[in-house]
């Protein structure tokens, strides 16, 4: 773990990550402090991030690590970057601001990268890398959650195009979003089988977003409703084979629950230790809290949780990098990460006392921004469920 993230608690080394992975970090960790972490609070009060950070991680090489070179990116198949930059977002504490990176990097690029066709790919990927091109998922509607086969969005076939009418909502960079990823309904009477992904570009007539939603949390992070009234979409922009949409959207939902569990992880490490640090520099009767047996029972059990799914989620890592993670094991992550997190950061706001209400201490913000994490991504009764139909095979 990086050592400024603690005052005195240790973790158990980690093994997963190598000098290029420490430099690595090394370096987003510079980036974060210089271009990020400054202006977090005032894009928090804007409710979006400005595009120029996007094209300033784009020309870092942040945004398309997994990007084949051919096509303007880092050509690294080793998600260990990915998690990297997870963390560190967690770590410093800027989820709000950071999040719609990783739904670009390790959400919608895979969709581009594991089923678009060569030509799909030279025209949206090296924009994607250089975060010229921002990309989005939309699946959500207002009357579907986690159900995806409910999907009610169409696009019926004409011609050389799909006629595409729908809504989608809570689509994270939903504002900022250029190539937008679309699960569609184009065999009205096919059941699971009749939805397929469509990408949507900006521009295109009968596309119109809504409003950048108000939620608890994540406030820098553009969220919005998106709108199709008979979108002329072309079959060049048909992602994978029709009626294939629900399976592929299944087989990259393991790396997408991994990712909130990275996350979860590193947010619940990076508020044990504000939590520590501000206990030890704050005295009640005389004292400090963190003297007292009840502070130290609190933070030792919240320790104990946030080590264990460390060690739990490493794991999940090294299995993904090497294709082993099994949707199981990745819905094992999500559920135990996020709801251990969603534990760990209110426990340490209440030693916070009337301090952690308080919206300017990271701790507040963090309280706020984890609420979403056992939703979306497939809520934490999803993921009971899909764990429990691995028992009795």
């Amino acid at each position: 773990m990086p050592d400024r993230y603690f005052v005195t608690m240790q973790f158990l080394p980690r093994t997963l990550f190598s000098s290029e992975h420490v430099e690595f970090r090394r370096s987003y960790r510079h980036w974060l402090e210089k271009s990020v972490i400054p202006f977090h609070v005032k894009w928090e009060a804007d409710g979006i991030v400005p595009r120029s950070i996007w094209q300033d991680a784009g020309a870092k090489g942040f945004l398309g690590i997994s990007v084949p070179e051919e096509f303007g990116g880092g050509g690294s198949k080793d998600f260990r970057f990915s998690a990297i930059m997870s963390e560190e977002i967690g770590y410093a504490g800027i989820v709000g601001s950071g999040h719609g990176f990783s739904c670009h990097s390790d959400i919608v690029l895979p969709y581009i990268l594991n089923l678009g066709t060569n030509e799909q790919k030279k025209r949206w990927l090296p924009g994607m890398a250089l975060g010229e091109l921002v990309g989005a998922l939309a699946i959500t509607e207002p009357n579907t959650g986690s159900d995806m086969a409910g999907i009610k969005t169409t696009a019926i076939r004409d011609a050389d195009e799909y006629i595409l009418n729908g809504s989608k909502t809570f689509i994270t960079n939903g504002i900022h979003g250029d190539i937008i990823v679309v699960a569609a309904r184009t065999s009205p009477d096919a059941g699971s089988k009749g939805i397929s992904l469509l990408v949507v570009e900006r521009g295109m007539k009968g596309f119109e977003r809504g409003r950048n939603l108000e939620k608890i949390g994540k406030h820098a992070q553009d969220t919005a409703e998106l709108f199709f009234s008979d979108v002329r979409v072309p079959i060049s922009n048909l992602l994978g084979n029709e009626g294939d949409g629900l399976k592929n959207l299944m087989r990259n939902l393991a790396q997408e629950r991994l990712s909130i569990a990275i996350d979860a992880v590193a947010v619940a490490v990076a508020a044990l230790n504000w939590t520590e640090e501000y206990t030890s520099e704050r005295t009640a009767f005389g004292q400090p809290i963190l003297s007292f047996q009840n502070t130290k029972f609190v933070l030792a059990d919240l320790f104990s949780d946030a080590q264990v799914g460390q060690t739990y989620i490493d794991r999940c890592i090294e299995m993904h990098n090497c294709g082993e993670l099994e949707p199981t094991h990745a819905a094992v992550a999500k559920l135990w990460a996020t709801e251990m997190q969603i534990k760990v950061v209110d426990k340490c706001l209440q030693l916070f006392g009337g301090y952690g209400y308080m919206v300017e201490y990271p701790i507040a913000r963090a309280w706020m921004d984890s609420r979403i994490q056992t939703i979306y991504g497939g809520t934490s009764e999803i993921m009971r469920e899909i764990i429990g139909r691995s028992f009795g095979k």
